[in-house]
């Protein structure tokens, strides 16, 4: 028995060795994975002397097949999606100049002279910065950026004038809206009119959105040029 007990332990040796051998394999090539910038870092784990790679996959998202019936319909569609895409970013962009502009004045206690002072050295930046961009929107993104505005801000053009006045978001937004016919007090209706714009302001929350702009024009979109400032 005793000799029989030799040549198991020393295999048992040996299989401990060989586990030990294949950690140790393992750390190095997650050491050399950490190295390479152009590697993309995974996770291992060795199991029964077996190495497994593991990997988190983004989510996909499958579309439903188009009705070719239905052309015009789609083309409308696509336009939007477009659309949506390049000036949506910019009606984030005015709720947040508006929160900066509120909680400015609110902090500040400005007089009525300062606060006009303020309002007109954001008005000439604003101007400065986004003027170029204004003037390379189509019709239809202006009407549709005026219409995100007031899902983003809570404030109809016509409002906003109202309580700004002269003041930047009046002056900037309104003569936005002027540019591209859009009445000041028309008001976004999730539920109406806007129903498909609403689903893709839902699509970009949840990030579904940079597909489905892919799976209809076989490519990302691209990012809009705003300002890092302003981002």
């Amino acid at each position: 028995m005793a000799a029989a007990a030799a040549p198991l332990c020393g295999q048992d040796r040996k299989s401990r060795r060989e586990k030990k051998e294949e950690k140790m394999e393992a750390r190095e090539q997650l050491k050399q994975m950490k190295q390479s910038e152009k590697s993309q870092w995974m996770g291992i784990s060795v199991e029964d002397g077996d190495t497994v790679y593991l990997a988190s996959v983004p989510p996909s998202w499958i579309f439903s097949s188009l009705d070719p019936k239905k052309q015009e319909s789609y083309r409308q569609y696509y336009r939007l999606v477009y659309n949506f895409n390049k000036v949506y970013p910019y009606a984030k962009m005015a709720a947040k100049i508006q929160d900066i502009v509120d909680s400015t004045i609110a902090v500040s206690n400005f007089n009525h002279r300062q606060e006009e002072a303020y309002l007109s050295t954001m008005q000439k930046e604003l101007l400065n910065a986004f003027t170029p961009v204004i003037r390379g929107l189509t019709t239809s993104q202006g009407k549709l950026v005026t219409r995100l505005i007031d899902r983003e801000t809570g404030k109809t053009g016509y409002k906003i004038v109202k309580e700004y006045r002269s003041g930047v978001s009046a002056v900037f937004w309104q003569g936005v809206a002027r540019l591209f016919g859009q009445n000041l007090k028309s008001k976004y209706d999730p539920t109406g009119e806007d129903q498909v714009t609403e689903e893709l302001v839902h699509k970009w929350e949840s990030g579904e959105f940079r597909d489905l702009y892919y799976s209809i024009f076989f490519e990302y979109p691209r990012p809009s040029p705003i300002p890092p400032e302003y981002r």
